[in-house]
């Protein structure tokens, strides 16, 4: 984001990363500044984040150049609920603390939350009224949709929300173990929809608000 705010990259990162950045010129370096319409964030968990100089050894790599380590853990304690994925540990307030950096860093720019969102387990033991009884989902959004005003409260100029996703889909290296939708899709009969307590949840929602 520093090159399209500010026309280069940090100090910070060039020491860092070194030649393999690339360098702007004057002219280059003018029309990246400023050159986004907006700033599209996907938002699911938050991790801590601890000092690894260790990882100057070895080749530099995009996963080494911050020279950091992160975890979900911290003194054996999860920083939030766990989802279905190894990944996605729950901790909504992530979401505002994200959304302030954003708007103090990069000069309040105008914000999409483009995905946020929670996985749960594809379980083909349970019926399908079972499956569709996703409340922990529902949780995960009223949560994070209340993080999130609290923010533009602050003056963070969001202007949409994406939850991820209104289907259950194919989940990259994952595939279909884990579903993300607030509609259920089944697999094994015609690729059926129906809606879960999530989506009924999100209806009402935007009819009061």
């Amino acid at each position: 984001m520093d090159p399209l705010t500010n026309g280069d990259y940090p100090y910070s990162m060039r020491s860092l990363v070194g030649i393999r950045l690339p360098k702007f010129n004057k002219e280059q370096s003018k029309l990246l500044k400023g050159s986004f319409d907006f700033i599209g964030l996907n938002y699911y968990t938050s991790n801590y984040v601890s000092d690894a100089p260790q990882l100057r050894a070895g080749n530099a790599s995009y996963l080494k150049d911050s020279l950091t380590s992160i975890s979900p853990v911290r003194n054996g304690i999860p920083i939030g609920p766990k989802g279905a994925s190894e990944t996605v540990y729950v901790y909504p307030r992530g979401i505002r603390d994200v959304l302030l950096y954003t708007k103090r860093k990069y000069h309040n720019p105008v914000i999409y939350i483009t995905e946020n969102g929670f996985d749960e387990l594809n379980d083909p033991k349970l019926s399908l009224e079972e499956a569709l009884v996703d409340n922990q989902r529902v949780d995960y959004h009223f949560r994070h949709l209340y993080y999130l005003e609290a923010a533009i409260k602050d003056g963070v100029n969001v202007k949409g929300y994406f939850a991820w996703s209104l289907l259950d889909n194919f989940e990259w290296t994952l595939g279909y173990t884990v579903r993300f939708g607030i509609n259920y899709v089944d697999y094994k009969d015609g690729l059926k929809r129906y809606p879960k307590l999530s989506a009924c949840w999100f209806k009402q929602f935007l009819r009061k608000y």
